[in-house]
């Protein structure tokens, strides 16, 4: 058995089968334009079509929940808003690239660059970018990745994962969600509590752990991997009590 703490940002019990997603790496080439006006129309369209996206999205999803969580335009500010979108119209305006590819290297050059702080805000905002790139990088001809959890109840093990891609898996074969970046202020972290789904921050995931047997447990911030059976019928007591 392996014992792994990280930060609890929704209190709760799960025991079952371990799911790892591996994001989709977009595939995706570089190529010089000639239009720039042209480029920078395309990626405001397309910025555009996200936003809307995802503010409906988000008030479907509250409004379900019962919880009236904040204002979408707060996602929007917190994710760089337009000095998010204006970066990425200087890529394409200086270097002549094809708008995806801003967005792409953009974003992955605000990740690197801010990966290394710890404070809850920063993070907040990292998840709420990179929320927003991947939708973007959609848009402009990425692949948008979505979860299949397979036929039985799964917990969902990952680097990092975005309110939509929560928010699009089918909640009755979600046990819980096991994360290696965000915070407890994430969009992210924010939307399992709306869907009542146990969730750990900040453990160092391993694809290896895809198959194998867990128990998460959201008040304490930890996780067991191929829990012994002690262990694993003192959970089974406590997740019936929380059901009760």
């Amino acid at each position: 058995m392996d014992v792994y703490k990280g930060t609890g940002a929704f209190s709760g019990i799960a025991i079952g089968k371990i799911l790892y997603y591996h994001k989709s790496e977009y595939q995706m080439r570089q190529y010089e334009i000639t239009d720039v006006k042209t480029e920078l129309n395309i990626f405001r369209q397309a910025r555009t079509r996200v936003m809307e996206q995802l503010e409906d999205l988000y008030e479907k999803k509250l409004h379900n929940s019962g919880n009236p969580g904040r204002d979408f335009s707060q996602t929007e500010e917190s994710a760089g808003g337009k000095s998010f979108q204006r970066a990425i119209e200087s890529v394409i305006q200086s270097e002549k690239v094809n708008s995806a590819y801003a967005v792409m290297t953009t974003r992955d050059e605000m990740l690197k660059t801010f990966r290394t702080l710890e404070e809850p805000a920063i993070k907040e905002r990292l998840d709420n970018m990179r929320e927003i790139s991947d939708r973007l990088i959609g848009e402009l001809g990425g692949i948008s990745p979505r979860i299949n959890l397979g036929d039985e109840p799964v917990i969902v093990v990952t680097e990092s994962i975005t309110p939509t891609e929560l928010m699009e898996m089918d909640k009755d074969k979600l046990m819980a969600i096991v994360t290696h970046h965000g915070s407890d202020m994430s969009h992210a972290a924010i939307m399992a509590k709306t869907m009542n789904i146990p969730a750990l921050l900040e453990i160092d995931t391993d694809s290896e752990w895809d198959g194998r047997q867990a128990i998460v447990d959201g008040y304490t911030g930890t996780l067991y991997i191929d829990p012994d059976e002690e262990v694993k019928k003192e959970y089974e007591i406590r997740r019936q009590a929380d059901k009760e």
